[in-house]
């Protein structure tokens, strides 16, 4: 059973329950669930296998879904990282005036895989037991599945504003009907239009990434980057063991001070290095500095580039261009 959320810019919001075997639909209204944000929320506890020719198929083919701009979005390992997305993409659509419509997948089971495939990728928990690590054959499944869903629910674009679900873009997008945005891409075509000078006299244009484990591991930003010409710049062992990894225990554990220090340490370390941006790629340490810390204006969060990668594509394809 899948429990989906739909608003229609109504004064009130429709809970509607899909049977994936039967097109039916049972609604009421509800005054305490009204929001600004488009169209369909899908949160499941269970994700439905999607059949050709099911009661399903049926019910999407025939919904309001078919929006030459709809955006299919999957959830990743952070609701709150999601969230934020959906918050960037409302404000930046002239305050939500023209916010495309979008589907939602929101996965439980994934987000608890996800974190403990993020966590096992830690050195340490590498070298003391191996058969911590998670097989990423099942994560990628989950992924999959829900890729098709969204393609079988209407969308005509799907992004994922999850870091370390980037590791496996290329096997969840095989096969793929529409386009699915790649945040590293979009981040590093947003630098390469803002046309950079390097900040050193006959030196490359140096861009820093820091992240988790495995995200860096995974390699994906670094590829990006320099396929359009970037130097990349990662933080070396000793910042990671006791500057980044402990910034993300101390978050963790709610120490957002001690969090802020560390991370403001570990960027200091890239841009000693002539770095021109540095970026953050973390699913959880939104906003963790200031607006008004120096820092952060050196800081790019690829989280906004794929929002605005969104709404240009959104944009487009509702105009036919």
């Amino acid at each position: 059973m899948t429990t989906s959320f739909h608003t229609l810019n109504h004064p009130f919001r429709k809970l509607g329950f899909v049977n994936t075997h039967k097109t039916l639909y049972k609604t009421r209204r509800n005054q305490g669930l009204a929001l600004a944000l488009s169209p369909v929320l899908l949160q499941t506890r269970k994700f439905p296998e999607y059949k050709k020719n099911s009661g399903l198929s049926t019910a999407c083919s025939n919904s309001f879904l078919g929006q030459p701009n709809t955006i299919g979005i999957i959830g990743g390992k952070s609701v709150d990282s999601t969230v934020i997305f959906l918050k960037k993409l409302f404000h930046w659509s002239k305050n939500g005036e023209s916010c495309p419509p979008f589907i939602l997948c929101s996965d439980p089971v994934l987000n608890k895989e996800l974190l403990f495939t993020e966590r096992s990728s830690l050195p340490w928990l590498d070298s003391k037991n191996e058969r911590t690590k998670l097989d990423p054959t099942s994560v990628v499944e989950n992924l999959r599945s829900k890729r098709i869903y969204l393609e079988n629910s209407g969308a005509r674009c799907i992004v994922m504003p999850c870091h370390i679900s980037h590791s496996w873009h290329n096997e969840i997008s095989d096969g793929c009907s529409v386009p699915f945005l790649h945040m590293g891409e979009c981040v590093a075509k947003e630098l390469k239009e803002a046309k950079l000078k390097p900040l050193e006299a006959r030196s490359p244009l140096r861009i820093g990434v820091l992240a988790t484990n495995a995200t860096l591991t995974a390699g994906f930003y670094q590829e990006k980057l320099k396929r359009e010409g970037f130097e990349v710049v990662l933080p070396d062992k000793a910042t990671m063991e006791h500057t980044v990894i402990p910034a993300i225990e101390a978050f963790n554990r709610k120490d957002i001070e001690g969090s802020q220090n560390l991370l403001r340490i570990a960027l200091q370390v890239l841009l000693v290095r002539a770095v021109n941006s540095v970026i953050l790629a973390f699913d959880d340490m939104h906003d963790l500095l200031p607006r008004d810390d120096p820092l952060i204006k050196k800081c790019i969060d690829p989280m906004d580039a794929l929002a605005w990668s969104t709404i240009k594509w959104a944009t487009s394809a509702e105009k036919g261009t």
